[in-house]
């Protein structure tokens, strides 16, 4: 298999955007975090887009890596991929 099939295969499905704003539902909804659903997959897929301001949020504070993060990589291409992220208007409906 090639090295670019195998990446694809290792790249997620969805867009950072909506795991990120997924996990942010999932944090406000489910019991094991604040909230006080004891299954909160259901309420998570209803309510995530609710979360994809906050989610952007995040993306935009992620664009400067930390000097620990550029010691282990490549700063531009960090940038270049949340960059990416950002502007993925695509959000993926499941």
């Amino acid at each position: 298999m090639s090295d670019k099939r195998e990446e694809l295969l290792d790249a997620a499905e969805t867009a950072p955007v909506e795991r990120i704003a997924r996990v942010l539902a999932g944090h406000a909804l489910s019991r094991n975090a604040e909230g006080d659903l004891t299954s909160a997959a259901r309420a998570v897929d209803d309510s995530w887009p609710e979360y994809s301001d906050a989610a952007l949020a995040v993306l935009r504070t992620l664009r400067e890596p930390s000097g620990r993060m550029v010691a282990a990589g490549d700063a531009a291409i960090w940038d270049r991929m949340i960059t990416a992220a950002i502007e993925d208007e695509t959000i993926s409906d499941g």
